[in-house]
């Protein structure tokens, strides 16, 4: 039984609604996971992320391992208790994390990273701790944590890549996850919904290539992985033309670490249904704020691109401006306090700052995708 349910497609794109049902609740798609990367989203709590409107977050299994480690979050009862979080949780294998270290040299000029058929081998950012993530460990610590949506291990090579370089990660992306599903069948306790990340770079053979065999082995799941890694949005958008097509209708689809308003919808318009980035907490810290062009949301055109600024709140230009950072949000701080004492809290480093900025972009985000999926709903996305 297929824990994803499709209610709704629209007549004038690929764009669909449904509904993910999880341990802990219901998500309504498509949606965005605030990123909890190390079991926190930054400067926010578990509660007011749900008074937000999230219906599920992201945390990364490679920073937990590291830190605290899994068996110390198991001792807890899990990761939604360990952070007071009752909605659901889905964790990514940390490969990306760990691939994105392969740069990284040490002192001999050795990469940090070492790949083998198993798995890949890394030195903890933390103490220097050796460790060897398998794509069966993966899972093993996303089990242990207790959450509700896995992913499998896989390897994403950063864009631009030689196919060589990309059919060797298809290859081992491929193989990592059958051994994942075989693991999978092993837990004995309360089991995950699990998911496996189509690689391919902007190739196109290669990426039918790997759902097709991942569809063979079978998921819950699809995420369309190695995006947003170096290509133009013009790029990524090729790929979702070609691939979500032929992706199975019944399950949901997961664009890893995408990203701003317009790729959002861009991509909901051609068939994603679940999304992750760090901008709109990233942004927020470095003073960058996601606004409406106009009041509210309600029948917002999302279809015209001009939707959203983004303003930096840090430009001398915002010191006198007495209107409020938000003059719609449901928080009352954001709808009370002017832009010149946002202005203000960053010029003195005041962490109370990058606070509020970090509330107004997941508003921001969060509303984003309650606008488009009423627009789905009303026909007009």
């Amino acid at each position: 039984m297929s824990n994803f349910k499709l209610i709704k497609k629209s007549k004038k794109s690929q764009a669909r609604l449904g509904v993910l049902q999880t341990a802990h609740g219901k998500a309504q798609t498509p949606f965005f996971m605030p990123v909890a990367t190390q079991g926190t989203v930054k400067h926010i709590t578990a509660d007011e992320v749900k008074n937000l409107g999230a219906e599920i977050i992201l945390s990364n299994t490679y920073h937990l391992m590291i830190r605290p480690g899994e068996k110390a979050i198991k001792k807890f009862g899990g990761l939604h208790k360990f952070m007071d979080w009752g909605r659901a949780i889905l964790t990514d294998s940390g490969g990306f994390q760990v691939f994105s270290l392969a740069g990284n040299k040490n002192k001999n000029g050795d990469s940090l990273v070492k790949i083998d058929a198993n798995g890949v081998r890394f030195k903890s950012y933390v103490d220097g701790k050796s460790f060897y993530l398998t794509p069966e460990k993966s899972l093993q610590i996303q089990a242990d944590l207790g959450v509700d949506i896995a992913v499998c291990l896989d390897i994403c090579p950063a864009l631009p890549a030689t196919d060589n370089t990309i059919k060797e990660a298809v290859d081992l992306t491929i193989d990592w996850a059958a051994k994942t599903k075989k693991y999978f069948k092993k837990i004995r306790s309360k089991k995950p919904l699990l998911l496996a990340v189509i690689q391919g770079g902007l190739n196109k053979e290669m990426r039918l290539e790997c759902l097709q065999k991942l569809e063979k082995i079978g998921f819950d799941g699809y995420n369309i992985g190695g995006l947003s890694v170096g290509e133009s949005s013009k790029e990524m958008y090729k790929v979702l033309d070609f691939l979500t097509p032929v992706m199975p209708e019944n399950k949901p689809r997961y664009l890893m670490g995408v990203g701003y308003p317009d790729n959002i919808v861009e991509a909901v318009k051609r068939g994603v249904d679940m999304f992750d980035c760090v901008i709109p907490t990233r942004e927020g810290r470095h003073g960058r704020l996601f606004q409406w062009k106009k009041s509210g949301i309600t029948n917002y055109k999302l279809r015209i691109m001009n939707f959203y600024d983004t303003i930096t709140i840090n430009n001398s230009k915002f010191a006198k401006d007495k209107n409020p950072i938000n003059k719609n949000s449901k928080i009352p701080a954001l709808r009370n306090l002017s832009k010149a004492y946002l202005n203000y809290l960053f010029k003195i480093n005041e962490p109370l700052g990058q606070r509020l900025a970090t509330l107004n972009n997941l508003e921001f985000y969060l509303d984003l995708m309650s606008a488009i999926r009423s627009n789905i709903k009303n026909g007009k996305l």
